[in-house]
């Protein structure tokens, strides 16, 4: 089964997200963006969701994990939960 570990920011507007993807492009922390903005209890974690498998994500979180580049930030990326900004770490 394919693994992969991920940071992600959870944010509640499209226009936020693209905000602070923004931000990320002009070399900001996404750890430290992650602590100040993501609506996620992860956000406490720098946005860090560990390892996971695939389909333990929703759906449309889990392609852009197991199909995009790694270490881009992905997003915004939308699921029930919000908008995501993702960045896969690894995955295998």
């Amino acid at each position: 089964m394919a693994k992969a570990a991920a940071v992600h920011i959870l944010l509640n507007s499209k226009e936020e997200a693209e905000q602070l993807k923004q931000e990320l492009a002009q070399g900001a922390n996404f750890a430290e963006l992650a602590k100040k903005h993501s609506q996620c209890p992860s956000g406490k974690q720098g946005g860090d969701l560990g390892e996971f498998r695939k389909g333990d994500m929703v759906k449309a979180f889990d392609d852009v994990v197991f199909k995009k580049a790694l270490l881009e930030v992905q997003g915004p990326v939308k699921t029930q939960f919000g908008y995501h900004l993702i960045k896969t770490l690894y995955r295998s």
